[in-house]
């Protein structure tokens, strides 16, 4: 029986929570759109965007210029990991930062590239983010470039193909508008809950008879009203009534 009861005291306090909530519900969504207008407008004014440029090479180790062999793509798909430590490698990088001119040290650019391999294949990505679209564009056209001469030198490869050079981003890869807006406006309404939940919980003062019956467990006899129109009225007339006493005197 007193579990039953502690299950139905949770269930409506958990409703009542509910109903404290959809209460307040015009002024979660108020703060909710401002809260999201505001991160549209951060995203889209404030924040400098970055861009991302890709370029893809294709390795293919072959064994005295004879056909490719199945052994020859597993051994290509085993060393794939061995080739993305290499573009990444300080040497490529620096040569890089030589080539172009770039006021970076070796670490800020190394931040800049990553570089991928999609599933169940030996294509590789190499992707740069960068403020400016045509230096991304740049940096990856340099880092493929690089990066399959050292290749070819370390590992001993006949060639490094060429799969895609890399594009010219016309459209910002980061922030993302609508992203920011969706985050910012649930946190904004998560975090007006919490407050209105917090300010609920911590107000223990009683406001009714039923608060009575709930916390305390006594039963009210009788309520005496207030009305507070009436008790103002009478001020007013006694008011009135001091104030022509006074005029009579004088």
């Amino acid at each position: 029986m007193e579990e039953r009861r502690d299950a139905e005291t949770i269930e409506i306090d958990l409703l009542e929570l509910m109903g404290v909530l959809l209460g307040q519900i015009w002024l979660i969504m108020g703060i909710g759109m401002f809260v999201a207008l505001a991160a549209f407008a951060i995203s889209r004014y404030l924040i400098t965007p970055t861009y991302e440029s890709t370029t893809k090479i294709y390795i293919l180790n072959k064994n005295e210029n004879t056909t490719v062999t199945y052994s020859d793509v597993q051994l290509g798909s085993q060393l794939t990991k061995d080739y993305r430590e290499l573009i990444g490698s300080r040497y490529v990088l620096e040569e890089v930062i030589q080539n172009l001119g770039l006021d970076l040290e070796y670490k800020e650019l190394q931040r800049k590239v990553s570089v991928g391999t999609p599933e169940d294949t030996r294509v590789i990505y190499i992707t740069v983010k960068d403020k400016d679209s045509v230096m991304a564009m740049n940096i990856a056209n340099s880092v493929r470039e690089t990066a399959g001469r050292h290749i070819e030198n370390v590992m001993d490869i006949d060639a490094v193909n060429v799969v895609e050079t890399a594009n010219m981003p016309t459209e910002k890869a980061s922030p993302s508008c609508m992203r920011w807006t969706l985050i910012g406006g649930v946190l904004g309404c998560l975090a007006v809950c919490a407050v209105i939940l917090v300010k609920y919980l911590l107000d223990d003062t009683v406001k009714s008879s039923e608060d009575i019956e709930k916390y305390l467990g006594l039963s009210t006899l009788a309520l005496i009203p207030v009305q507070e129109d009436e008790s103002e009225k009478a001020k007013r007339h006694r008011k009135k009534k001091t104030s022509v006493k006074q005029e009579r005197r004088s």
